[in-house]
């Protein structure tokens, strides 16, 4: 009884929260809020309690350790098998991995495999969500290519989209994580978690950007999408995904450095000036969400502070503090708090996200800069509905 109150609780909290900022309360659809929602509830029971859900988890997880181990070849040979005697671990076991997956993703877009995935997936989204197959495609687009390299193949046609629908693309984008870095994140979570969030995120944006960003989408025409491949040849498609997995892995690397060295630096100020450190303070911030979410009080003050660790530097850092408590945790906050950290919401998301925009159309990457606290705002809610989710259905 308590895990439906809260979860209700939850549900009207992020409503509230989402009606706030809403565009045109009068456009919201509740039909297909609705089904949207009962799909996802049915989604997280089919993977967390069915032996059909839980052997495909199990599958999924055992793709990537094998994905893993093969990756693992490639820094070996290179770092002479400084992983294996416990150097530089998370470098070399959580980062380096990123080159491998990012070609291979590179050879399915290639071999027309990804396309084929995102229009079959999009199509059978854009009946459910209410949305237009644009919106469909670009959610399933965003989560096997990633933030950055996703609007790639929308090039031609970024010109035409309106500001509304290209706040759906971007809050899209922010909201999912990109296939080539799924790997990493079984790593330092359990991968049914992870698994999970990548499916609840999907429909969770839906629900958060049609409360949010409300429209009805006038036309069904087929879009034409732009293949960046068309005119490489193999070895240049591979060399160029090699070297996006390369500078993905450098760019967490040097956020990584950053983002830690500063919250260590306002711990230590926070700590000698107000005797509290600065990541205890945005955990009693973060505090009510969680209790919402159902972490127990006890234990949501610091499940809110790595909320928001993840929110003002980003999820690697959230999850290596999860790391250091997990075994203080009870195994239904760590689903909740697992689930939430599997985003790209964070604020040096914004800028990914619109520098890469502005690289393919000036005019759209400044029209998504200035709606960017916004961006933030709704992928962070999906966030809390996919949390919400899971700790209703654990």
């Amino acid at each position: 009884m308590s895990r439906i109150l809260h979860f209700l609780a939850s549900l009207v909290v992020i409503i509230v929260l989402s009606m706030l900022v809403s565009d045109d309360r009068k456009e919201i659809r509740i039909r297909f809020l609705s089904q949207l929602l009962v799909v996802e509830v049915l989604l997280a029971w089919f993977f967390l309690h069915f032996e059909i859900g839980l052997e495909f988890v199990k599958k999924m997880s055992e793709l990537f350790d094998h994905l893993l181990r093969c990756a693992a070849y490639g820094t070996n040979f290179v770092f002479g098998n400084m992983s294996d005697r416990g150097l530089a671990f998370f470098w070399l076991n959580v980062l380096c991995p990123i080159i491998f997956i990012s070609a291979l993703i590179g050879i399915l877009q290639h071999l027309r495999v990804l396309p084929a995935i995102i229009r079959i997936l999009g199509t059978i989204l854009s009946k459910i969500n209410g949305m237009g197959k644009l919106e469909s495609f670009n959610a399933v687009s965003s989560l096997l290519l990633g933030q950055s390299e996703n609007f790639i193949i929308y090039k031609d046609i970024l010109g035409q989209i309106s500001e509304k629908r290209m706040y759906t693309l971007a809050a899209t984008a922010m909201s999912t994580v990109s296939m080539s870095i799924v790997g990493a994140y079984m790593t330092l979570l359990q991968p049914r978690y992870v698994i999970l969030a990548l499916v609840l995120n999907m429909f969770s944006t839906f629900i958060i950007l049609s409360l949010i960003n409300p429209y009805c989408v006038d036309f069904q025409d087929d879009l034409k999408l732009a293949d960046p491949h068309q005119k490489q040849g193999f070895f240049e498609m591979l060399s160029e995904y090699i070297l996006a997995g390369f500078k993905v892995m450098v760019i967490v690397t040097a956020m990584l450095i950053g983002f830690i060295a500063l919250i260590a630096s306002f711990n230590s100020v926070f700590d000698s000036v107000f005797g509290i450190s600065f990541q205890e303070v945005l955990g009693y911030i973060f505090f009510p969400l969680a209790w919402v979410l159902g972490v127990p009080g006890y234990e949501a003050l610091q499940v809110g502070s790595i909320m928001a660790t993840k929110l003002v530097s980003n999820e690697f850092v959230a999850m290596i503090d999860l790391q250091k408590v997990i075994e203080k945790l009870s195994l239904h906050s760590e689903g909740i708090l697992s689930v939430f950290l599997v985003s790209f919401a964070n604020f040096s998301s914004i800028g990914i996200i619109s520098g890469s925009i502005k690289g393919l159309h000036e005019e759209q990457g400044n029209t998504v800069s200035r709606f960017g606290l916004k961006l933030l705002y709704g992928s962070t809610l999906v966030s809390l509905l996919s949390a919400a989710i899971t700790g209703f259905v654990l």
